[in-house]
């Protein structure tokens, strides 16, 4: 008989998890305008990737600024696009294969994709160690779905409470280890040829994740018990690889509807995440050390709603409700920072994103979760994260693009107008079963 896992043990885990997933995805965001710098000073300058910055240079009419955030737009949405194309395939491998075995696999290819990073001596490997990485990263949803398997439908948002505040602690610790760290991988590539692997002057965070990395995988050999029982699993699984195709077979009321709700509230929040940088460089002149202290402090903030807040009162008031308010509250946070021209202005709008920001995504997941029945907790769960990386491949390409080809404050302006999509969509999502079991008879599908 299936032994029942020890709840505290696997959201430990599993907290752990999803930290270093949004580790690998964040911790290169202070080093781009570096990253680009050191690439093309060891590539041959009548190769490839010197051509590509010299059209991105020319459709840019020179403006360097605007290079590095395009530049630093594609590795980030190849890493999101991957996400997204993955997450459901991890999701539907961990319903058919249990949960323990998927992480078992994602986690050691998350480790050799920091293996690469760190002897990325051509700009080439560096995008290899991105896509492994962002292959890798789709075992969010059997994260998520291992907190399911261990949480009642009452302690759900608890749960991906938890799972939340692994995920703002990752957007705290990625960018701040990415700045610490850099100095510690300052290699000097000599005359090595640029397509040898070799240590070069990122190799320092490299590391750095490698060793969180290796950690969550030994932690997860010796402390990770199996929480999806065999007799539970799903054999069959999801016939077609198309993420598309597959996010449409979850006709399960409110399941679209939250979906689509949640990949337009972070297409929004992802284009506002990725330009900030761009807007504090632009007008308080910050430099990196300043952009990683703004990014801790969105963290915390993140991190102690949904770690605390959250948790007490979703099983209070429902996650539908909490969810609304987030809504409610990020939209004026994106406004505010757009028109404000202090420092204290900036963190105080920041406020607002981070807290609003920091109710909507646990209660989103908590929702998925339980319009869902327990052999498609994996699936849902994947899909729905697929949505969030598909929203953070495209929000920030659409972000740098509002950024650069109106002003410094319109993706914030539009991002606030823009989230009347999603409220609506809140003010219409169905109640979830009191009862995840009671999902298991298929109702109408939703008009």
């Amino acid at each position: 008989m299936h032994k029942a896992p020890e709840r505290r043990s696997v959201l430990g885990v599993m907290f752990l998890t999803v930290f270093l997933d949004i580790v690998g995805f964040s911790i290169i965001f202070p080093l781009f305008p570096d990253l680009l710098e050191h690439y093309l000073s060891i590539s041959d300058p009548n190769g490839w990737f010197a051509g590509f910055i010299g059209q991105l240079e020319s459709w840019s009419s020179g403006d360097d600024t605007a290079v590095l955030a395009l530049f630093g737009g594609l590795l980030g949405s190849v890493y999101g696009l991957l996400q997204f194309l993955f997450s459901p395939i991890w999701g539907a491998l961990s319903d058919r294969f249990g949960r323990r075995p998927t992480l078992l696999i994602t986690l050691s290819g998350t480790s050799l994709s920091y293996v690469l990073w760190a002897f990325s001596g051509s700009f080439l490997v560096l995008i290899a160690a991105r896509v492994l990485g962002g292959i890798m990263a789709g075992n969010i949803s059997a994260a998520s779905a291992a907190v399911a398997d261990t949480t009642t439908a009452s302690e759900r948002a608890k749960g991906m409470g938890i799972i939340g505040m692994g995920i703002g602690l990752g957007f705290i610790m990625g960018p701040a280890i990415g700045g610490l760290t850099a100095s510690l991988g300052s290699v000097e590539v000599g005359t090595m040829p640029a397509s040898a692997l070799a240590l070069n002057p990122f190799s320092g965070p490299a590391f750095a994740a490698l060793a969180l990395s290796l950690v969550n995988l030994l932690w997860v050999v010796n402390r990770f018990p199996e929480t999806f029982p065999p007799e539970k699993r799903n054999p069959a699984g999801r016939g077609t690889l198309n993420p598309f195709a597959r996010i449409r077979t979850l006709d399960r009321p409110g399941v679209p509807r939250t979906n689509s709700l949640y990949f337009l509230y972070l297409i929004a929040f992802a284009a506002i995440e990725f330009t900030l940088t761009f807007l504090t460089k632009e007008r308080f002149d910050f430099e990196p050390r300043d952009m990683a202290w703004m990014f801790v402090y969105v963290g915390l903030i993140i991190a102690f709603v949904q770690g605390g807040i959250v948790r007490r009162v979703a099983p209070r008031f429902g996650e539908r409700r909490v969810a609304q308010v987030g809504l409610v509250l990020t939209a004026p946070g994106f406004a505010w920072i757009g028109a404000t021209q202090t420092v204290g202005g900036l963190y105080g709008g920041l406020a607002f994103m981070a807290f609003g920001s920091a109710l909507v995504m646990p209660c989103l997941s908590a929702l998925i979760s339980r319009y869902t029945p327990p052999g498609e907790q994996g699936f849902a769960l994947g899909s729905f994260r697929a949505m969030g990386s598909l929203a953070r491949a495209t929000g920030p390409a659409i972000g740098a693009v509002v950024y650069w080809r109106f002003t410094s404050a319109a993706p914030y302006y539009s991002g606030a107008l823009f989230l009347v999509i999603p409220i609506l969509l809140a003010l219409s999502l169905p109640a979830p079963p009191a009862d995840p079991d009671q999902a298991e008879t298929p109702e109408p599908k939703e008009a």
